[in-house]
């Protein structure tokens, strides 16, 4: 059975926004699907969030048929558990990724930038990657678009008015991102 790990952001729960909606709709489909608290979300440390990730994959056992799906600040700790990651995985959904600081009004999360990101062996720890950016993200700048593309040939959707695909903006379904999920499936 084909296990989906969705991380939640900065500040983020795990049953707010389209999590709860992308769950339900994998969950129907036959997929375990899981969705952690992650630890100190409001003062995260890359090195905690990592640890979460590799428990909840590990939970399963299978690594290989998992799939991860993150959001803002989740796609960040997604790369760095991959950079450390023992065994590869099925497939990565990046939604408003990002790997660069954020600047002053977001130094709680400089922790997770203290070194460049390992994109040679992320790619080998992951053959496929789905980013998904809106056009009107207030946080991430369109110039991630090529960074993922480039690093990892993640192939990209730029959404229109979508903001940081937040409930608090509107999103309570992301359609997008199940497609991506259903779409690692082989």
């Amino acid at each position: 059975m084909k296990r989906v790990v969705i991380i939640h952001g900065y500040g983020g729960e795990p049953m707010h926004g389209f999590r709860p909606w992308l769950k339900k709709e994998l969950e129907a489909r036959g997929f375990a699907v899981s969705v952690p608290a992650m630890p100190s979300p409001d003062e995260p440390r890359a090195d905690e969030w990592v640890g979460a990730i590799a428990n909840e994959v590990g939970h399963g056992g299978k690594s290989h048929e998992c799939i991860l799906v993150g959001h803002s600040l989740g796609c960040v700790a997604i790369l760095r558990y991959l950079e450390q990651a023992k065994g590869k995985i099925a497939g990565a959904v990046l939604i408003a990724g990002f790997v660069g600081g954020m600047g002053d009004d977001f130094s709680v999360l400089a922790n997770f930038f203290e070194k460049p990101v390992e994109w040679q062996r992320v790619k080998r720890m992951c053959p496929e990657f789905v980013a998904i950016f809106s056009d009107n993200d207030p946080y991430v700048p369109l110039s991630q678009v090529r960074i993922f593309e480039m690093n990892l040939r993640a192939k990209t959707l730029v959404l229109h008015a979508r903001g940081h695909f937040s409930s608090s903006e509107g999103t309570v379904e992301l359609p997008e991102a199940l497609d991506a999920v259903l779409g690692m499936v082989r």
